[in-house]
């Protein structure tokens, strides 16, 4: 992947980009590859974009590496694909921790003379679902071991990190009095909580374009929500709703969406 392809850090849910990007994430691959402009604006106009601003936004994802030109319309650019793969695998794939389960510790120090790298490194790494430990020390649950190891090459921090496992993290208050100082667990909140009133708004009779808006409600939510053990969270927690939420309307959506596309396309 090249840092100049649209990750899903870079597109927050709900804007035209955001959605066109949703929809080029989810749809390119199974049409093998490619689509044509008329389709990929039509496709838009079923999402309630204006053809016009659709036009813009593809321009947009054009420039920031996402799609390139082809004969007749646009190809999904090679260099995405490991992004979108990493993305379905936490996007449908959510992982919750259990009681007992390890947790793994990023310790980085990045020279003075590397700022740049030390704050990219803190905003992907809180993109990754990691807790703010201390200055330099992050914690994640050790699922993630794969993605922070390949964040850690992808930013070319590596050689300043040295990686932890632990199944008992012992610090001077009861862990689940820790955790809120090192996740914002209303801040998560706050995320779930907009997701759930987005799904309950959806209109489940125009399958496609619910669904395309489902997923880009959803598809943040996986990333910066790392699944902390249910014990170490609020009894009211709403991630699982939202979990459950996601599940139900996603089953009962997405092949029909599917069908959509493939007639539009055709």
């Amino acid at each position: 992947m090249t840092s100049s392809v649209l990750d899903d850090i870079d597109a927050r849910p709900g804007s035209t980009t955001s959605l066109l990007r949703t929809l080029i994430g989810l749809y390119l691959r199974p049409l093998g590859g490619t689509i044509s402009s008329g389709a990929l604006v039509g496709l838009a106009e079923d999402l309630g974009i204006p053809a016009a601003r659709a036009r813009t936004a593809i321009t947009r994802l054009k420039k920031h590496g996402l799609l390139l030109a082809a004969s007749g319309g646009y190809a999904l650019n090679p260099a995405a694909l490991p992004m979108l793969e990493r993305g379905d695998r936490r996007i449908f794939a959510v992982r919750t921790m259990r009681a007992g389960d390890e947790w793994m510790l990023v310790s980085a120090t990045i020279p003075e003379t590397r700022r740049d790298l030390r704050h990219q490194l803190r905003r992907r790494l809180q993109f990754l679902g990691a807790g703010a430990v201390s200055a330099g020390l992050w914690i994640l649950p050790g699922h993630l071991e794969t993605e922070a190891e390949e964040l850690l090459d992808e930013l070319g921090a590596r050689g300043f990190a040295t990686l932890f496992r632990t199944a008992d993290p012992r610090p001077a208050q009861p862990l689940a009095q820790a955790v809120t100082a090192w996740w914002d667990l209303e801040a998560l909140r706050a995320e779930h909580e907009q997701f759930l009133a987005s799904a309950a708004g959806l209109d489940l009779s125009a399958p496609f374009a619910a669904y395309v808006r489902l997923i880009d409600s959803w598809r943040v939510l996986p990333y910066i929500d790392p699944g902390l053990p249910s014990e170490l969270l609020p009894a009211d927690w709403p991630g699982t709703r939202s979990v459950a939420t996601f599940t139900r309307l996603s089953e009962r959506l997405a092949a029909d969406a599917l069908t959509h596309v493939r007639a539009t396309a055709r």
